[in-house]
């Protein structure tokens, strides 16, 4: 089995539900999200804000980007934190001239990044250690730069995901300083005092975002991808796939902008280039092939709602047969295309694979005149971040229902129902 990808940035949506289920998996031609360098300068970035006497991070990132600390300096500093039975970070005051004083700038920075974090959510951390670090800034430079950039913003939506996912709430935030110094004046660990999050029900326990984050990624960068021999599942982009076949293929993220890629949506040349590569992809499966695409994705820390690719509409529709059929509409035309599906016979849904699902049309229009969480059209909620609004159009259902909500001064807004918790005030 092998699941094909677009974007390296993809691999980590796929990795992570891979781990999490424990099926074995091997990223064929390239390293995994969690071993990518950027990725790991990032997290030593957090680590040092959490922190800041972690050695390993502090090694990774004291000289990178480059801020003229040179292996001279190191050794003095390892040298001296040592005889002294200290950090590399408490040794720093003992190294004189001017890598002493490049080593001050690069403390001075953490600690500026972690001052300047407190109060902020864990997206909103990463995505500000990313610039203030000077990452950023340096991958933007690099001729190969795009594609890192791109790992960093999933590294974003990967801690979204995550604080989500294990109950923290996305907007748990730091707390003020005066209740964290009193917290750490108590003798509870750093990493306890840097986020204020509910405890939990059972132990009590209290556990910073960041720090359960930065411990769920090592897991994840452990030693657990497949072994040479072993049964697994097989993961790589479209490129890495050329000449390899399967007797199972899934391609995943079909998605307008994603493949075909954005950059290449808009130039002939670039678009059939795009439609080469779903050639290739395509010819990989020997047997069964599976299409999909995602209704929604986390992109920058927002929830995008995406179109379908338009390499669907060029596949002759006798050789597709869907699966699982999406009856929302999502202003991509679901609901349009369940109908004509129906009418022609056939199902709607993933794609080409074993059975099919079907439903009556009486059924489908009486859930698209639904209202989910029994909100309405026109209804006055409240948001605990932008205040009171007015439902302008409701759409979906169940775990997929979301709302366009027009809170005035922070405008329209789109929000998955699920997540956002709206409290009707009328």
């Amino acid at each position: 089995i092998a699941v094909l990808y677009r974007s390296n940035a993809q691999s980590r949506v796929i990795e992570g539900a891979l781990f999490n289920a424990g099926v074995p998996y091997r990223v064929y031609g390239g390293l995994r999200f969690f071993e990518r360098a950027e990725i790991k300068h990032a997290l030593a970035y957090l680590r040092l804000i959490e922190n800041p006497n972690d050695d390993t991070s502090f090694l990774r990132v004291v000289n990178f980007p480059t801020r003229g600390i040179g292996a001279r300096t190191m050794e003095l500093l390892q040298d001296a934190a040592r005889s002294s039975g200290r950090s590399l970070w408490q040794g720093v005051g003992a190294i004189a001239g001017k890598g002493g004083s490049n080593l001050g700038a690069f403390t001075a920075l953490v600690d500026a990044m972690r001052d300047a974090t407190r109060g902020l959510t864990l997206r909103e951390i990463i995505e500000h250690v990313v610039q203030a670090s000077g990452l950023a800034d340096f991958y933007r430079n690099e001729k190969e730069g795009a594609e890192r950039l791109e790992n960093l913003d999933e590294l974003v939506n990967a801690a979204e995901a995550f604080v989500t996912q294990e109950g923290f709430g996305k907007d748990a935030v730091a707390l003020p300083v005066d209740e964290q110094a009193g917290r750490i004046a108590e003798g509870l660990p750093a990493a306890v005092a840097l986020v204020d999050t509910q405890p939990d029900a059972e132990t009590g326990e209290i556990m910073s975002p960041l720090a359960a984050f930065l411990t769920h990624a090592a897991l994840e960068a452990g030693d657990n991808q497949a072994q040479a021999g072993q049964d697994a599942v097989q993961l790589m982009t479209v490129h890495a796939a050329k000449g390899l076949e399967f007797d199972q293929v899934f391609i995943t993220g079909l998605e307008e902008g994603l493949f075909p890629h954005e950059n290449a949506a808009a130039d002939l040349d670039g678009l059939e280039e795009e439609r080469r590569l779903m050639y290739v992809a395509i010819t990989r499966a020997r047997k069964r092939l599976y299409l999909s695409f995602s209704q929604t994705r986390m992109l920058h820390g927002q929830t995008r709602y995406n179109l379908k690719s338009r390499f669907f509409d060029e596949l002759p529709e006798t050789a597709l047969k869907w699966l699982t059929p999406k009856l929302q509409g999502f202003g991509s035309g679901y609901a349009r295309d369940y109908q004509a599906a129906w009418q022609r016979g056939s199902g709607l849904g993933s794609m080409v694979g074993a059975g099919r699902v079907a439903a009556a049309p009486a059924a489908f229009e009486a859930q698209a005149r639904s209202t989910p969480n029994g909100l309405r059209s026109g209804q006055g909620v409240f948001h605990t971040k932008f205040g009171e609004g007015v439902i302008v159009t409701l759409e979906g259902s169940g775990a997929d229902a979301r709302a366009q909500v027009n809170f005035g001064r922070h405008g329209m807004k789109w929000l998955a129902l699920s997540v956002a918790k709206l409290t009707p005030v009328d």
